[in-house]
């Protein structure tokens, strides 16, 4: 390929990143930079007990959102969605990332919920809405659980959301995931496991003590699978809805 062909295609991508919104939705949010296909901005999550935890959030027209984290120089976690940023950062009430995670505008911490950031991520979640309405279906993902490699208790995760579905699915894709990398609550290896009598208990619109049917197991779909996730799994499912 060329070098001017090269240069042609990061052109276009920098237009499209720089279509995403207009120039005044962005003008008071700090650290804006207009990237290949994207939009970026500083953000955040404060914790009570651990104070700020700055990022960098990235927002792309297809409605994925994607942060960075600086909390601290040597911090290598990248490529976050919201919800595990909102964990990562300490967070005590984490699950309401709309909330807490934030951007700074006019010098104020604003919520993600109050600025234009979410426009596509909510775009992006209604047409899932409406393709599953339209084809009569109603997407549903039981509970699962996942074990942890130090003491090999199950944590309970609910796929219920796009955003709890990444939780699980990246929890899965972690051979070392243990109890600390729990993303709703605090907890470690000493906190009790779900007894076994409530653990046949997850959430079939059917049946509740199913043990998995065509109604709550899910092979994949848009609400499970994701596009900028390299495991092969999704990969094969994304060139499959593509082709």
């Amino acid at each position: 390929m060329s070098s001017s062909v090269v240069m042609e295609e990061d052109e276009e991508e920098i237009q499209c990143g720089s279509m995403l919104f207009e120039q005044e939705e962005l003008q008071e949010m700090s650290g804006v930079n207009v990237g290949g296909g994207y939009v970026e901005v500083m953000c955040g999550c404060t914790s009570h007990r651990y104070g700020d935890a700055v990022a960098r959030l990235r927002v792309f027209p297809n409605g994925d959102l994607e942060i960075t984290c600086e909390c601290t120089p040597g911090c290598d976690q990248d490529k976050l969605t919201p919800a595990a940023f909102e964990k990562h950062s300490g967070r005590e009430t984490a699950r309401k990332w709309k909330n807490n995670v934030w951007v700074i505008v006019g010098g104020e911490k604003v919520p993600l919920s109050k600025t234009v950031l979410l426009k596509y991520y909510n775009e992006a979640s209604k047409k899932l809405n409406r393709s599953n309405k339209s084809q009569g279906t109603k997407v549903f993902h039981r509970d699962e659980f996942v074990g942890c490699i130090e003491c090999g208790k199950e944590r309970r995760f609910r796929l219920r959301s796009r955003d709890e579905c990444r939780l699980h699915h990246n929890a899965m894709a972690d051979p070392n995931w243990k109890c600390s990398d729990f993303p709703y609550d605090k907890i470690t290896c000493e906190a009790e496991e779900e007894r076994g009598s409530r653990k046949v208990y997850k959430g079939c619109t059917r049946s509740p003590t199913c043990k998995g049917c065509t109604s709550c197991v899910c092979f994949g779909c848009e609400l499970c699978r994701f596009s900028d996730c390299s495991c092969q799994t999704c990969v094969d499912f994304t060139s499959n809805v593509k082709a």
